[in-house]
């Protein structure tokens, strides 16, 4: 299966403006620009989309390993936190930092664990990252 999105950025780095879109059209030219991806301003930029898409990649991976274990969510909840660092050599994704609650009936805090650690490693976008990929799970009584 391959997924497609593109982008267009126009003008210089700091003056300039791009745009995101997916083939699927559920971004259609998504506004970014130099002040949303390095000085927080508000927009979005391609580390939040890498963090969506690991929050969705491991939400799924977790259900799919609880699954293996004879368990079903009620939800897992995930939030991606992607850390951008201005290093000697250029900006770099040093870290990724998974927060994921679960609500699981029936599930062992050890069962848990084990899911959850097999999803951060088997999970395709954890896989894609060239950073450390870190996990707090948090399993709902």
């Amino acid at each position: 299966m391959d997924s497609k999105a593109s982008a267009v950025w126009k003008g210089n780095l700091k003056g300039g403006s791009g745009a995101i879109s997916s083939a699927s059209g559920e971004l259609s030219d998504t506004a970014y620009t130099f002040a949303t991806r390095f000085e927080g301003s508000a927009g979005t930029n391609p580390e939040e989309l890498i963090a969506a898409a690991h929050a969705g990649c491991f939400s799924m991976a977790l259900s799919a390993q609880l699954g293996e274990a004879g368990l079903t969510p009620d939800h897992v909840t995930t939030t991606a936190t992607v850390t951008l660092e201005m290093l000697d050599s250029g900006p770099t994704v040093t870290k990724i930092h998974l927060e994921t609650t679960a609500r699981v009936p029936g599930a062992s805090r050890e069962a848990f664990d084990t899911a959850a650690n097999n999803a951060k490693g088997g999970c395709p976008i954890s896989k894609l990252m060239n950073a450390a990929v870190s996990l707090n799970a948090v399993l709902e009584a």
